[in-house]
Parts: structure tokens; sequence; C-alpha cells
């Protein structure tokens, strides 16, 4: 099992019991986002480390274009990939074994902190 996996386990378990019918959407949602500000990170670092040597590969433009369709197709691969029979295996291997613990703080922190990382790699552009 991958790390988005495993906290998409995490993210669903604790919040099944409380919305028993968007525990599976707010997990979705979750780990797309996650995804999308990792993305969003090394976009900015490659845009920073490119204009550092002067080497012009894309506008501004089309990268927002080509991170736009990247979203999409992000949201779109989890969207399949979770709301099935992954999800229900994932539910049976992880069935009888110690579930995973994360800090929900640091999880709901750690994409705030990456769009913040890659606005500050954009500002040295």
């Amino acid at each position: 099992m991958t790390v988005f996996n495993r906290l998409f386990y995490f993210i669903f378990s604790r919040y099944k019991a409380r919305y028993k019918q968007k525990a599976n959407t707010i997990a979705l949602f979750y780990i797309s986002a996650l995804q999308l500000a990792l993305v969003f990170v090394l976009g900015c670092f490659f845009a920073a480390f490119f204009s550092q040597f002067h080497i012009d590969t894309m506008s501004s433009d089309k990268a927002w274009i080509l991170f736009t369709i990247i979203a999409l197709a992000l949201h779109f691969k989890n969207w399949i990939g979770y709301s099935g029979t992954t999800r229900k295996v994932m539910n049976a291997k992880l069935n009888g074994k110690k579930k995973p613990k994360y800090n929900m703080v640091l999880l709901v922190t750690l994409p705030i902190i990456s769009v913040a990382m890659g606005l500050l790699l954009l500002q040295a552009t």
C-alpha cells in the first residue's frame, strides 16, 4: 500500500463514524488536495530552478493550463480508484490489522504548508 492509500484509509476511517455518507468524499478531496499541493510545490521549484539558469521552457500561461489538466486528471484518477473496489480491498486488508495513527492537525496543515512553500518558491522566480 502506498502512503496515499494509507492516508486515504486513515481519513476515511476517521470520518466514517461522524459522517457516514460523506466520509469517502472527504477523504477523496483530501487526498486530491494533498497530491495537488505536492505537484504545485514541484512545479514552483522547477520554475524557480529554470529561471535561475535562464532556461525558458514554457510560458506561465501554459504552465497554469498544464497544472489545471494535471489537477483534473489526478482528481479523476483518485475518484475512480477510491470509489469502489479499491476502498473495499483496503478495508479488507486493514480490517484485522492495527489502524495507522497520524496526527490530524499535521495532516490538515500539510497541504497548506505545501502551498505556502510553493508560493515562496514562486516569489523567487
